[in-house]
């Protein structure tokens, strides 16, 4: 049984390491200097940015005092935090990683995202890598986590109305669903429509259907 497979694995997304693959069997020192184990040769990166530690409980990531931020889901972090699979990871807002608990749930082609399903529908959203492009343009920085569950809510039922009960308990879950208010949700609806009209000012994607809900209109590219 090959057992580098069952290491977590960090994939280099958006950024001059896109693409490049790191086996985390070891503590990885992420950073400018030449030196470190992932080199980002950029300098809104600190010389010693991150470093990535794995253990019985998983792959703790620490940003190291860096000048311009760690990101993880687009939550700028301060403390260490234990990764979970397909977690997205930033440095400096510079380079973009993906995180997988294990190679072997790595897609055999890579996290390149096939042309003709992105070339379809003129707004394309990955659930694995949790990225989002608006024609040509991927969508960077990357959504918040309640941006993203939002959007993955109504892309997973594009053209259909979804009611704001299932969207609330898409965003928020469990116990934290009780009590969200119709502000809360309008205000996170308008944050994600200011996001993707940044891209594409022409074409409104998130619609409101009053009394009823939200629906994604995503035409054909």
């Amino acid at each position: 049984m090959n057992r580098t497979a069952e290491l977590p694995v960090l994939i280099g997304q958006a950024g001059p390491l896109n693409g490049q693959r790191w086996v985390i069997g070891q503590v990885l020192m992420m950073g400018r200097e030449p030196g470190c184990d992932i080199v980002i040769p950029d300098r809104q990166v600190s010389r010693y940015h991150a470093r990535l530690t794995p253990g019985p409980e998983g792959v703790l990531l620490e940003d190291l005092g860096s000048k311009n931020g760690t990101y993880v889901n687009a939550n700028l972090i301060s403390d260490p935090q234990m990764l979970q699979d397909s977690d997205l990871l930033q440095i400096a807002l510079v380079q973009s990683f993906v995180f997988l608990s294990s190679d072997a749930t790595m897609p055999m082609e890579g996290m390149d995202l096939p042309v003709i399903s992105r070339a379809s529908r003129r707004l394309f959203l990955d659930t694995r890598s949790r990225r989002v492009w608006v024609g040509t343009q991927e969508v960077l920085p990357p959504l918040s986590a309640s941006q993203f569950r939002l959007l993955q809510a109504l892309y997973d039922q594009q053209g259909e109305v979804v009611s704001r009960q299932e969207l609330v308990s898409a965003v928020w879950g469990g116990e934290e669903a009780f009590g969200v208010s119709d502000q809360a949700l309008d205000a996170l609806a308008r944050r994600l429509r200011e996001r993707l009209t940044a891209l594409d000012p022409r074409h409104n994607y998130i619609l409101t259907v009053r009394g009823h809900g939200l629906r994604l209109d995503n035409p054909a590219a």
